[in-house]
């Protein structure tokens, strides 16, 4: 059973109840003194306890959709194996391939013109290199408009993430599909992935030297396989990029340093610096330069400032990068168009950004040209 899967869930529930009574049960015999009963009752709380820990951890984990799989939790994910069809073009030398299709969570969801579909691709980069995997939320309208061009949103995770929590657990397709009806935001394509496409490091979207390429991948090689494939707008007016965290700061960095691919950018809870730890490694070669030049604060302050739309959240309590947004709203400015989302309270986590997302969609549609 995997890791997300609800029998395991109730699986460890169950199993901490029980322990829980049994510890309750034979308490009674196990007070008397003497060697084995002392360790019969370090054995009974040392399994109670660690059956609700990890009850407990799969709950966060259901909700929160931080390890998709026991290979993805104990960093033995390798990127994912893609059939590949030569006479209809190769994810591997810059193609894209579909590889099945999912309902969208709205009335009239099976049925594509009624409530579009997300569809799941395998997607490669002919310069990159890189290969991996996303799903493509198409609005109603693109199948019943065949001649009409729509924005696209590439929507990232955090690290590690999954892409299935975008629209299972944020519920990003819902939400737009939501605005469209009420005529407060147009249709937009959504491209819905982790940044972590050299799995299991994470790369910050960064060209590492020797190293995964990813940077190149989302700046160049994935507008430009998604634009061969589905009828999406040209030039960076038509195409913005979403996402938290680490997403957040992906999403910011693209914007910023690759203009000329994504014109307008949302940072949910983004990091404004990518950090040096065991699963980024070193991100830049021993390079100052080019660390510098990821720093979003640094770029603000000794760059010119490209003329992109940016919208960047945080919360006054329970947001470790508050005093950095507003830092980071401060320096902006110019070509720059800074826009901010700043809430009372709101941990680092997904119920915090069900709240900003509506908002954010909302001007990220009204920041994209078809």
């Amino acid at each position: 059973m995997g890791l997300t899967s609800k029998k395991v869930l109730l699986a460890a529930a169950l199993l901490a109840l029980a322990l829980f009574a049994a510890t309750v049960w034979l308490w009674p015999r196990l007070a008397r003194r003497g060697p084995l009963p002392v360790l019969g009752r370090v054995g009974v709380l040392l399994g109670t306890q660690l059956a609700l820990v990890a009850a407990l951890g799969l709950a966060a984990n259901y909700s929160f959709g931080f390890y998709a799989s026991w290979a993805d939790l104990f960093g033995m994910e390798t990127t994912p194996g893609v059939v590949v069809d030569h006479a209809g073009g190769s994810p591997a030398g810059g193609g894209m391939r579909l590889l099945g299709t999912v309902h969208v969570n709205v009335a009239g969801g099976t049925v594509p013109r009624v409530g579009g579909q997300i569809q799941k691709i395998a997607v490669g980069g002919g310069s990159s290199g890189i290969t991996t995997t996303a799903y493509v939320y198409l609005p109603p309208q693109y199948f019943r408009e065949p001649h009409r061009r729509f924005p696209a949103a590439v929507v990232l995770t955090g690290y590690p993430g999954t892409a299935e929590a975008l629209y299972k657990k944020l519920k990003y397709p819902t939400v737009a599909a939501g605005q469209v009806r009420r005529g407060t935001a147009r249709p937009m394509i959504l491209v819905m992935m982790r940044p972590t496409v050299a799995p299991p490091r994470d790369t910050e979207c960064t060209d590492v030297p020797g190293g995964p390429q990813t940077e190149t991948f989302f700046a160049h090689d994935l507008p430009k396989a998604l634009s061969a494939r589905y009828r999406i707008g040209t030039g960076p007016a038509s195409w913005g990029i979403i996402g938290d965290s680490t997403g957040g700061y992906c999403a910011l960095k693209l914007a910023l340093r690759d203009p000329g691919s994504y014109g307008s950018a949302v940072g949910l809870s983004a990091d404004y610096g990518a950090p040096k730890d065991a699963t980024t490694g070193d991100l830049y070669g021993g390079s100052t330069a080019r660390r510098a030049s990821n720093d979003l604060m640094w770029r603000l302050g000794h760059l010119p400032h490209p003329a992109v739309n940016l919208l960047v959240t945080s919360s006054r309590q329970g947001e470790r990068n508050y005093r950095a947004t507003l830092r980071f709203i401060a320096a902006a400015g110019g070509p720059t168009r800074i826009s901010s989302i700043i809430l009372p309270s709101g941990g680092h986590n997904f119920t915090t950004w069900a709240r900003e997302i509506p908002p954010a969609l909302e001007w990220l549609s009204a920041h994209l040209a078809p």
